[in-house]
């Protein structure tokens, strides 16, 4: 089988795109990885180098999510359109909403990740004024829903969000996200330090949470502060036992997972989470934000504080803090959960079972 799967190297959905691509690879399936956002560095690329059947295309067309990119999403689809009709897969893996109805006769499954009305709404408690740009972007993603075979998405918050603020979904599923567990240090001794993970700049990440506490432990803060498209950083202090670290390197947070013993998840928006998932395969405990899609992918195997409320935070934190044994079963039960169900295996798997069907039923059709 040959895929061709897209993905943006400005986020989440890199870390995403490396782990299927990896695992399809070493399940034989050909891969075609066509990138937009800005180009990779090598440092970036470095997990390709050892990797057979890849053929990586990078480009630095605007997202869709990005104001002004109108015209670069036209180019960026002519340009797809084009790569399609050369190598000729056998189905699209988008991880973009604005390729859906790309003008090619190949089944193609959209990954709905996340979407700027859905994240809106969570940030600012509505939806977003109507503007020439949002009129564009809404109806972009409609028509890449509409026209997919399958939309995918990380989490049921996610298929129920794109269905409410868009459109009703011709056939959909949910694929969980996975990471490497073997990427990751469980068996470490833990230091008294709690960690989050989050672009400062992202009101979803709502990392400004941690500054209106004050920890009983210090709390290190990994994370971008400079937004991708204005550049401006963000101002922030390092106050209350907080202690920003900024941009760090995957040795630098594989340390910083495996020797904290709390993860504090502060997302108000979070449609999957692939930072809370790295802690608990590090073995931490999780104390999560009390949102709906922590609550879908943790359960019971997460400590939570009450929905954007500093006061619980620093109260849960303060009781894991001097909890051993109850922090202690936290991150072994987050840890047990993610291996049962968080894999890259797993979702590999997922993902083989969904091409296959989905190829099937459009040769049937044909």
């Amino acid at each position: 089988m040959h895929a061709l799967i897209t993905a943006d190297t400005m986020g989440g959905v890199w870390t995403y795109a490396r782990e299927i691509v990896t695992g399809l690879v070493r399940r034989g399936v050909r891969v075609t990885l066509v990138s937009f956002g800005e180009i990779p560095t090598q440092q970036q690329t470095a997990w390709m180098d050892p990797l057979q059947f890849v053929d990586f295309r990078p480009t630095a067309f605007r997202l869709e999510w990005m104001q002004d990119s109108e015209r670069d999403i036209e180019l960026s689809s002519e340009y797809l359109a084009g790569i399609v009709r050369e190598v000729k897969p056998d189905i699209l893996h988008l991880n973009q909403y604005c390729y859906g109805d790309l003008p090619v006769d190949v089944p193609r499954i959209v990954v709905a990740h996340s979407d700027v009305v859905s994240w809106w709404v969570a940030v600012h408690g509505e939806q977003p004024r109507e503007s020439r740009w949002m009129r564009w972007y809404r109806e972009t993603v409609e028509r890449g829903l509409s026209a997919a075979t399958t939309v995918v998405a990380p989490s049921r918050c996610m298929i129920d969000a794109v269905s409410t603020y868009y459109t009703c979904l011709p056939q959909s599923a949910v694929v969980y996200n996975g990471r490497n567990r073997n990427l990751f240090n469980p068996h470490i001794t833990k230091e008294r330090y709690a960690l989050s993970v989050g672009r400062l700049w992202d009101a979803g990440k709502q990392v400004s949470l941690l500054n209106q506490i004050d920890p009983p432990l210090p709390v290190y803060v990994a994370g971008s502060e400079e937004h991708p498209e204005t550049g401006c950083r963000t101002r922030r202090s390092n106050t209350h036992n907080v202690q920003f670290k900024g941009m760090q390197n995957e040795t630098q947070l594989r340390y910083l997972y495996a020797r904290a013993g709390i993860y504090v998840a502060t997302s108000r928006y979070e449609p999957f989470g692939l930072a809370p998932l790295e802690a608990a395969l590090s073995r931490c405990a999780i104390l999560a934000n009390d949102i709906a899609s922590f609550r879908e992918i943790w359960g019971d195997h997460a400590c939570y504080f009450e929905t954007n409320d500093p006061a619980s935070l620093q109260r849960e934190l303060q009781n894991l803090d001097r909890d051993q044994g109850q922090r202690a079963r936290y991150a072994n039960a987050a840890y047990q959960h993610a291996l049962g169900h968080y894999t890259t295996e797993r979702m590999i798997d997922d993902y083989l079972d969904l091409y296959r069907s989905v190829v099937a039923a459009e040769a049937t059709a044909a």
